[in-house]
C-alpha cells in the first residue's frame, strides 16, 4: 500500500464534475481529476429504481486528506447522498507518486 486513493464519485452534469475537478485540484486536495462522461447509472433511491446518467470523477489523492475531500464534496454536491467511495493505491509508478504527492497539500501523507 502506497498511501495514496483514489476517490470515486458521481456527479450529475459535466458542468457539476468541472466544478468539483477544480475545487479539488486548485485547493490542492487532488493531485488530478479525471471527469468520466456518460457513465449509465442504475440504483435504489427512495424505494424506487432509477437510472440516471452521470459523469463519475477519479479523484487521485492521499489517504489522510480523505476527510477533507469528502467535506468538500458534500458540501459543494448537488445531490442529497453523493458517492465518495475511497480506494486504497496499492502500487504504482515511482515517478507518477512522487508527481502526486509534490501536488498536494503539504503534509498530506
Amino acid at each position: 500500500m502506497t498511501g495514496e486513493i483514489v476517490i470515486l464519485c458521481t456527479c450529475s452534469s459535466p458542468e457539476e464534475a468541472e466544478k468539483l475537478a477544480r475545487l479539488l485540484v486548485e485547493e490542492r486536495l487532488a493531485a488530478c481529476v479525471n471527469a468520466i462522461p456518460r457513465v449509465r447509472s442504475t440504483y435504489r433511491w427512495q424505494g424506487a429504481v432509477e437510472t440516471a446518467e452521470e459523469v463519475l470523477l477519479a479523484i487521485k489523492t492521499a489517504g489522510r486528506l480523505f476527510p477533507e475531500v469528502e467535506e468538500k464534496l458534500r458540501a459543494a454536491h448537488s445531490y442529497e447522498v453523493p458517492e465518495v467511495l475511497a480506494l486504497p493505491v496499492v502500487d504504482g509508478s515511482a515517478p507518477y507518486l512522487e508527481w502526486l504527492r509534490g501536488s498536494l497539500k503539504p503534509g498530506a501523507r
